[in-house]
Protein backbone atom coordinates (compact mmCIF):
# COMPACT_ATOMS: atom_id res chain seq x y z
CA UNK A 1 0.00 0.00 0.00
CA UNK A 2 2.81 2.34 0.62
CA UNK A 3 4.22 2.02 -2.56
CA UNK A 4 1.10 2.63 -4.81
CA UNK A 5 0.54 5.80 -2.63
CA UNK A 6 4.39 6.55 -3.45
CA UNK A 7 3.81 6.08 -7.24
CA UNK A 8 0.16 7.57 -6.87
CA UNK A 9 2.36 11.29 -5.81
CA UNK A 10 4.78 10.56 -8.04
CA UNK A 11 2.14 10.63 -11.07
CA UNK A 12 0.24 13.73 -9.49
CA UNK A 13 3.63 15.33 -9.41
CA UNK A 14 4.69 14.42 -12.92
CA UNK A 15 0.87 15.42 -13.90
CA UNK A 16 0.22 18.80 -12.07
CA UNK A 17 4.05 19.44 -13.56
CA UNK A 18 2.92 20.32 -17.08
CA UNK A 19 -0.94 21.15 -16.06
CA UNK A 20 -2.05 24.72 -16.66
CA UNK A 21 -3.02 26.37 -13.10
CA UNK A 22 -6.04 27.33 -14.80
CA UNK A 23 -6.58 23.56 -15.79
CA UNK A 24 -5.37 22.54 -12.28
CA UNK A 25 -8.46 24.75 -10.77
CA UNK A 26 -11.22 23.49 -13.01
CA UNK A 27 -9.99 19.42 -11.40
CA UNK A 28 -10.06 21.32 -8.12
CA UNK A 29 -13.53 22.21 -8.46
CA UNK A 30 -14.20 18.84 -9.15
CA UNK A 31 -11.92 17.16 -6.62
CA UNK A 32 -14.46 19.65 -4.24
CA UNK A 33 -17.61 18.60 -5.37
CA UNK A 34 -16.36 14.89 -4.27
CA UNK A 35 -14.71 15.68 -0.88
CA UNK A 36 -17.70 18.30 0.39
CA UNK A 37 -20.86 16.02 -1.28
CA UNK A 38 -20.00 12.61 -2.50
CA UNK A 39 -16.82 11.76 0.55
CA UNK A 40 -18.20 14.31 3.02
CA UNK A 41 -14.46 14.74 4.40
CA UNK A 42 -14.73 15.74 7.57
CA UNK A 43 -18.22 17.27 7.32
CA UNK A 44 -19.30 16.97 10.82
CA UNK A 45 -15.95 17.99 12.58
CA UNK A 46 -16.14 21.19 10.17
CA UNK A 47 -19.61 22.26 10.78
CA UNK A 48 -19.23 22.30 14.39
CA UNK A 49 -15.81 24.37 14.30
CA UNK A 50 -17.88 27.00 12.66
CA UNK A 51 -21.02 26.71 14.65
CA UNK A 52 -18.69 27.01 17.85
CA UNK A 53 -16.83 29.80 16.59
CA UNK A 54 -19.15 31.58 14.71
CA UNK A 55 -22.53 31.39 16.79
CA UNK A 56 -23.48 34.59 15.84
CA UNK A 57 -23.48 33.66 12.12
CA UNK A 58 -26.66 32.16 10.84
CA UNK A 59 -27.07 28.28 9.27
CA UNK A 60 -26.89 30.08 5.80
CA UNK A 61 -23.48 32.60 6.12
CA UNK A 62 -22.05 28.74 8.18
CA UNK A 63 -23.17 26.76 5.21
CA UNK A 64 -21.46 29.46 2.73
CA UNK A 65 -18.14 29.53 4.75
CA UNK A 66 -18.49 24.97 4.67
CA UNK A 67 -18.74 25.26 1.27
CA UNK A 68 -15.50 27.85 0.16
CA UNK A 69 -13.79 26.12 3.24
CA UNK A 70 -13.72 22.74 0.85
CA UNK A 71 -12.89 24.67 -2.32
CA UNK A 72 -9.83 26.53 -0.54
CA UNK A 73 -8.68 23.13 0.74
CA UNK A 74 -9.22 21.49 -2.68
CA UNK A 75 -7.35 24.00 -4.39
CA UNK A 76 -4.36 24.03 -1.62
CA UNK A 77 -4.02 20.06 -1.54
CA UNK A 78 -3.25 20.65 -5.73
CA UNK A 79 -1.54 23.88 -4.85
CA UNK A 80 1.22 22.08 -2.62
CA UNK A 81 2.20 19.58 -5.23
CA UNK A 82 2.30 21.73 -8.15
CA UNK A 83 4.80 23.71 -6.26
CA UNK A 84 7.19 20.93 -6.47
CA UNK A 85 7.66 22.27 -9.69
CA UNK A 86 7.11 25.58 -9.70
CA UNK A 87 10.20 27.86 -10.86
CA UNK A 88 11.61 30.21 -7.78
CA UNK A 89 10.42 33.20 -10.17
CA UNK A 90 6.29 31.76 -9.59
CA UNK A 91 7.48 31.04 -6.10
CA UNK A 92 7.93 34.40 -5.62
CA UNK A 93 5.30 35.80 -7.93
CA UNK A 94 2.56 33.35 -6.15
CA UNK A 95 3.77 33.63 -2.56
CA UNK A 96 5.03 36.66 -2.27
CA UNK A 97 6.28 37.65 1.20
CA UNK A 98 5.87 41.59 1.70
CA UNK A 99 8.58 42.79 4.22
CA UNK A 100 11.74 40.35 4.19
CA UNK A 101 13.58 43.55 5.24
CA UNK A 102 12.51 42.89 8.98
CA UNK A 103 14.41 39.40 8.92
CA UNK A 104 17.06 40.47 7.31
CA UNK A 105 17.54 43.31 9.23
CA UNK A 106 18.45 40.65 12.39
CA UNK A 107 20.56 38.50 9.71
CA UNK A 108 22.82 41.35 9.45
CA UNK A 109 23.21 40.94 13.50
CA UNK A 110 23.71 37.76 12.94
CA UNK A 111 20.55 36.68 14.81
CA UNK A 112 18.36 34.03 14.33
CA UNK A 113 14.81 34.11 14.11
CA UNK A 114 11.70 32.31 14.71
CA UNK A 115 8.66 32.75 12.84
CA UNK A 116 5.49 31.06 13.37
CA UNK A 117 2.86 30.52 10.56
CA UNK A 118 -0.55 28.70 10.89
CA UNK A 119 -2.68 26.39 9.07
CA UNK A 120 -4.45 29.23 6.96
CA UNK A 121 -4.20 30.06 3.20
CA UNK A 122 -1.82 27.96 1.41
CA UNK A 123 0.71 27.61 4.35
CA UNK A 124 2.26 24.36 2.36
CA UNK A 125 4.31 27.13 -0.14
CA UNK A 126 6.12 28.53 3.16
CA UNK A 127 8.78 25.99 3.19
CA UNK A 128 10.03 26.46 -0.62
CA UNK A 129 9.17 31.00 -0.35
CA UNK A 130 10.89 31.57 2.42
CA UNK A 131 14.45 30.11 1.52
CA UNK A 132 13.99 32.40 -1.72
CA UNK A 133 13.16 35.66 0.32
CA UNK A 134 14.83 36.49 2.69
CA UNK A 135 18.82 36.09 3.59
CA UNK A 136 18.34 33.58 6.03
CA UNK A 137 18.72 29.94 5.80
CA UNK A 138 15.79 28.76 6.38
CA UNK A 139 14.86 25.56 8.62
CA UNK A 140 11.51 24.40 8.64
CA UNK A 141 10.06 21.60 11.32
CA UNK A 142 7.10 18.99 10.21
CA UNK A 143 5.98 16.12 11.73
CA UNK A 144 7.16 12.85 9.39
CA UNK A 145 5.30 11.22 7.59
CA UNK A 146 4.36 7.26 8.14
CA UNK A 147 4.99 6.35 4.63
CA UNK A 148 8.86 6.71 4.51
CA UNK A 149 8.94 6.92 0.58
CA UNK A 150 6.61 9.75 0.09
CA UNK A 151 8.09 12.04 3.22
CA UNK A 152 11.20 11.09 1.63
CA UNK A 153 9.64 12.53 -1.55
CA UNK A 154 7.97 15.53 0.07
CA UNK A 155 11.66 16.50 1.75
CA UNK A 156 13.28 16.45 -1.60
CA UNK A 157 11.08 19.02 -3.18
CA UNK A 158 10.34 21.05 -0.07
CA UNK A 159 14.07 21.98 0.46
CA UNK A 160 15.31 22.42 -2.65
CA UNK A 161 15.48 26.21 -2.50
CA UNK A 162 17.80 27.11 0.76
CA UNK A 163 15.30 25.23 3.03
CA UNK A 164 16.22 22.41 5.55
CA UNK A 165 13.21 20.77 6.40
CA UNK A 166 13.44 18.84 10.42
CA UNK A 167 11.24 16.34 12.17
CA UNK A 168 9.50 17.57 15.52
CA UNK A 169 10.75 14.75 17.15
CA UNK A 170 14.36 16.37 17.29
CA UNK A 171 13.19 19.62 17.77
CA UNK A 172 16.05 20.16 20.77
CA UNK A 173 18.97 18.87 18.75
CA UNK A 174 18.29 20.84 16.00
CA UNK A 175 18.74 23.96 18.01
CA UNK A 176 21.29 22.87 19.21
CA UNK A 177 23.09 22.38 16.17
CA UNK A 178 21.56 25.80 14.61
CA UNK A 179 23.26 27.88 17.60
CA UNK A 180 26.41 29.00 15.94
CA UNK A 181 24.74 29.85 12.26
CA UNK A 182 22.13 32.96 12.08
CA UNK A 183 18.88 30.99 10.95
CA UNK A 184 15.30 31.83 10.21
CA UNK A 185 13.06 28.61 11.80
CA UNK A 186 9.66 28.19 10.82
CA UNK A 187 7.73 26.51 13.59
CA UNK A 188 3.83 26.08 12.69
CA UNK A 189 1.76 26.08 15.91
CA UNK A 190 -1.42 25.87 15.93
CA UNK A 191 -2.46 22.22 15.80
CA UNK A 192 -3.82 20.59 18.82
CA UNK A 193 -0.97 19.15 21.45
CA UNK A 194 -0.87 15.69 21.74
CA UNK A 195 -1.21 16.12 25.26
CA UNK A 196 -1.59 18.85 27.98
CA UNK A 197 0.60 18.67 30.42
CA UNK A 198 3.36 21.56 28.94
CA UNK A 199 1.03 23.53 27.44
CA UNK A 200 -0.34 27.17 27.04
CA UNK A 201 -4.44 27.61 27.39
CA UNK A 202 -5.49 30.70 25.96
CA UNK A 203 -9.00 32.02 24.40
CA UNK A 204 -9.32 31.30 20.93
CA UNK A 205 -12.30 31.99 18.46
CA UNK A 206 -14.68 32.03 21.38
CA UNK A 207 -12.56 28.48 23.18
CA UNK A 208 -10.60 28.10 26.10
CA UNK A 209 -7.54 26.59 24.00
CA UNK A 210 -4.72 24.43 24.41
CA UNK A 211 -1.30 25.58 22.73
CA UNK A 212 1.64 24.05 21.42
CA UNK A 213 4.54 25.59 24.16
CA UNK A 214 7.03 24.53 21.74
CA UNK A 215 7.82 28.12 19.97
CA UNK A 216 7.66 30.20 23.32
CA UNK A 217 9.68 27.56 24.97
CA UNK A 218 12.89 27.63 22.60
CA UNK A 219 12.26 31.39 21.87
CA UNK A 220 12.72 32.34 25.85
CA UNK A 221 16.05 29.43 26.00
CA UNK A 222 17.15 31.31 23.11
CA UNK A 223 16.17 34.59 23.75
CA UNK A 224 15.41 34.73 20.00
CA UNK A 225 12.76 37.25 18.40
CA UNK A 226 9.57 35.62 16.89
CA UNK A 227 7.21 36.64 14.08
CA UNK A 228 3.57 36.32 13.19
CA UNK A 229 3.72 34.96 9.08
CA UNK A 230 0.40 36.68 7.97
CA UNK A 231 -0.87 34.45 4.96
CA UNK A 232 -3.55 36.43 2.69
CA UNK A 233 -5.22 35.00 0.17
CA UNK A 234 -5.21 37.87 -2.87
CA UNK A 235 -6.97 36.06 -5.17
CA UNK A 236 -7.08 32.06 -6.44
CA UNK A 237 -3.35 31.23 -6.21
CA UNK A 238 -1.97 34.12 -5.29
CA UNK A 239 -0.64 34.83 -1.83
CA UNK A 240 0.52 37.62 0.30
CA UNK A 241 3.25 37.10 3.56
CA UNK A 242 3.72 40.08 5.89
CA UNK A 243 6.32 39.00 9.01
CA UNK A 244 4.17 41.02 12.03
CA UNK A 245 6.56 41.13 15.07
CA UNK A 246 5.83 39.75 18.09
CA UNK A 247 8.88 40.24 20.29
CA UNK A 248 12.36 41.10 20.08
CA UNK A 249 13.10 40.46 23.92
CA UNK A 250 11.29 36.82 25.27
CA UNK A 251 12.49 37.63 28.10
CA UNK A 252 10.40 40.87 29.02
CA UNK A 253 7.33 39.53 28.25
CA UNK A 254 5.12 37.30 30.90
CA UNK A 255 5.33 33.69 30.40
CA UNK A 256 2.78 32.63 27.75
CA UNK A 257 2.77 36.06 26.74
CA UNK A 258 4.35 35.23 23.19
CA UNK A 259 1.53 31.98 22.52
CA UNK A 260 -1.23 34.64 23.42
CA UNK A 261 0.20 37.41 20.79
CA UNK A 262 0.74 34.44 18.10
CA UNK A 263 -3.18 33.34 19.08
CA UNK A 264 -4.14 36.71 18.74
CA UNK A 265 -2.66 37.66 15.80
CA UNK A 266 -3.99 34.17 14.30
CA UNK A 267 -7.41 34.96 15.31
CA UNK A 268 -7.54 38.41 13.60
CA UNK A 269 -6.60 36.82 9.80
CA UNK A 270 -8.94 34.23 10.18
CA UNK A 271 -11.75 36.76 11.23
CA UNK A 272 -10.76 38.50 8.10
CA UNK A 273 -10.71 35.46 5.72
CA UNK A 274 -12.90 32.79 7.99
CA UNK A 275 -12.98 29.89 5.30
CA UNK A 276 -9.57 29.51 4.73
CA UNK A 277 -8.22 28.23 8.02
CA UNK A 278 -8.03 24.25 8.06
CA UNK A 279 -11.25 24.01 9.91
CA UNK A 280 -10.82 19.66 9.35
CA UNK A 281 -8.64 20.09 12.71
CA UNK A 282 -10.30 18.18 16.01
CA UNK A 283 -8.71 21.41 17.48
CA UNK A 284 -10.72 21.20 20.51
CA UNK A 285 -10.10 17.70 21.79
CA UNK A 286 -9.03 18.40 24.96
CA UNK A 287 -10.47 20.66 27.92
CA UNK A 288 -8.61 22.85 30.90
CA UNK A 289 -8.40 20.00 33.78
CA UNK A 290 -10.01 21.86 37.03
CA UNK A 291 -7.49 22.05 39.64
CA UNK A 292 -9.14 21.15 43.28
Amino acid sequence: MQAFVFYLMKILIFVLRIMPFRLIYVFSDFTYFILYYLVRYRRKVVVSNLHSCFPGKSAAELEKLSKQFYHHLSDISLESIKGFSMSKKEIIRRHHLLNPDLADRYFEKGKSIICIPAHFNNWEWGSMSAGIQVKYPVVAFYKPMSNKAVDNLGKKHRSQFNTSLASVKRTADTFSEMAKTPTGILMVADQSPSNTKDCYWVDFLNHDTPCLHGPEKYARLNNLPVMYVDIRKVKRGFYELELIEITDNPAMLPDGEITRLYMNHLEQSIQKQPAFWLWSHKRWKYKREKKD
